[in-house]
C-alpha cells in the first residue's frame, strides 16, 4: 500500500493525493496464476461490499504490460468510475485498486 500523487484537478473520486493497494504474482504458472490474481480481486471487491463491472479485457496504454489487462469500474462513481487495473508483465501479473475510490463507490452504494 502506498501514498501517491498525481498532477491533474481535483475532481470526485479523483484526488491529486490518493492511497493505492497494489497485488503481484511474481513467476507464477501462467496457465492458472491469471485466474489466482483475478479471483483475489473479486473476492476484495466482494467482501467490500460494492457492485462493480469486470472488464476482462482492456488495453492499458501502459508499456510494461504485455498484453491486455483488466479492469474494474463502478457505474455509481460516474466518470471516474474505474476503482482497479492490472494485467500481465515480463516476470508476473498484478493489479492495483485506488483505496479512495473504493471506499467512495461503498459510501454512495449506501446513498442509492
Amino acid at each position: 500500500m502506498s501514498r501517491c500523487y498525481r498532477y491533474e484537478r481535483s475532481q470526485l473520486g479523483r484526488y491529486r493525493e490518493f492511497w493505492q493497494f497494489g497485488v503481484e504474482l511474481l513467476g507464477g504458472n501462467r496457465s492458472t496464476d491469471s485466474i489466482e490474481v483475478v479471483t483475489v480481486l473479486k473476492q476484495l471487491l466482494n467482501s467490500a461490499g460494492v457492485v462493480y463491472d469486470f472488464k476482462p479485457s482492456v488495453k492499458r496504454g501502459l508499456d510494461y504490460y504485455i498484453e491486455d489487462g483488466f479492469e474494474v469500474g463502478c457505474q455509481n462513481l460516474g466518470a471516474q468510475k474505474q476503482i482497479a487495473g492490472g494485467g500481465r508483465y515480463d516476470c508476473g501479473i498484478g493489479f492495483a485498486i485506488g483505496l479512495d475510490r473504493l471506499l467512495l463507490a461503498r459510501e454512495l452504494r449506501e446513498e442509492i
